[in-house]
């Protein structure tokens, strides 16, 4: 038995749980970031979830935040796996973690498995998923005080500018000031109810049945808050790569949006309107700002892995995708461009 698995085996007893007999931890690809690994307890399966190791970035990787979420969302909303049990305490494993409920499926990236055909059904499946999110009440199933939607996205903007500084200490290069400033320049205002955010709901934070792309469950709420139901379109349109988007940007590859016959990014806000009969406004500013937040994200990644935090070879091309990204975001919005 390895050194975390012996910890977490002495600190189950405390929340009246136990390991099933001869588990091991069985790491769950796909993910980035946050640890997502597989363990069998004596009540059945489930997933053993915690930040990676190394210095967080202010808000990331917020587990006291998820569990808070899905303690109240699951019984509510079957896509959201059950909580079974979580410690604040970084005494126990390092870090504080998360046992969930553990749903089965597969989580579609950036290349389509050759099972799934031209996988079309996966744009349906995101936004249907997503529009079933944001038809809740936060109030009534009580979320009513999560997070701060009140100027909303000034406040995103501030957050992830002081994150952007973070990551360039010394100065941030010109094309990240630019468009830090430009954001600057054209806050809009929120408008309508606020609505609940996953925060980073795309297809691979879904979980789906291989045979039909059926959602079984939505994943990774550690950033899960209130707001315009339109951020988290923008968060989807800020992976969502086009074959007519600059070369540089097409190595981002976290959503499968080049496979032949995908709808561009403009189809996919037209079908969340239709599938929610919400007008989603101008998505321009928010796709922006989203690029802006992705940027700065794989670069807090990319640092990690230079500190040797985290590792693996794909943390390498962070920093340069990360400069691309940025590029784009402010040519399009000066272009007036999704």
């Amino acid at each position: 038995m390895n050194d975390d698995l012996a910890r977490l085996a002495s600190w189950l007893p405390s929340v009246g749980l136990a390991l099933a007999r001869g588990t091991q931890l069985e790491p769950l690809g796909g993910g980035i970031a946050n640890r997502n690994e597989a363990v069998m307890l004596s009540t059945g399966p489930a997933v053993l979830r915690r930040p990676p190791p190394g210095p967080l970035a202010a808000g990331a990787s917020d587990m006291g935040r998820e569990a808070r979420v899905l303690a109240a969302l699951s019984p509510h909303f079957p896509l959201a796996p059950r909580l079974i049990a979580a410690c604040d305490d970084p005494s126990v494993l390092g870090t504080p973690f998360l046992l969930l409920e553990r749903r089965i499926g597969i989580a579609i990236a950036g290349r389509l498995p050759a099972s799934v055909g031209d996988g079309l059904a996966l744009v349906e499946t995101t936004l249907q998923a997503m529009a079933a999110l944001h038809a809740l009440d936060p109030a009534a199933i009580g979320l009513g005080d999560l997070g701060k939607p009140e100027g909303f996205h000034a406040r995103q903007l501030k957050g992830w500018t002081a994150r952007a500084h973070a990551v360039w200490p010394d100065g941030l290069p010109p094309a990240y000031a630019a468009l830090i400033a430009a954001l600057g320049r054209r806050v809009p205002a929120e408008t309508g109810a606020p609505a609940l955010l996953h925060m980073d709901l795309k297809p691979d934070n879904l979980l789906v049945d291989p045979a039909t792309l059926r959602a079984e469950a939505m994943i990774d709420w550690d950033m899960a808050t209130r707001g315009p139901r339109s951020f988290d379109l923008a968060v989807l349109l800020s992976y969502w790569i086009e074959p007519g988007d600059p070369d540089d940007v097409k190595p981002l590859m976290a959503v499968p949006s080049l496979t032949p016959g995908w709808p561009g990014r403009a189809a996919v806000a037209a079908r969340y309107a239709a599938i929610t009969g919400q007008d989603v406004g101008d998505l321009v500013w928010p796709t922006a700002l989203a690029r802006l937040r992705l940027a700065v994200a794989w670069l807090q990644l990319h640092r990690k892995w230079q500190r040797g935090d985290i590792t693996g070879s794909r943390y390498a091309g962070f920093e340069a995708l990360a400069g691309a990204i940025t590029a784009h975001a402010l040519a399009q919005l000066e272009k007036d461009r999704v």
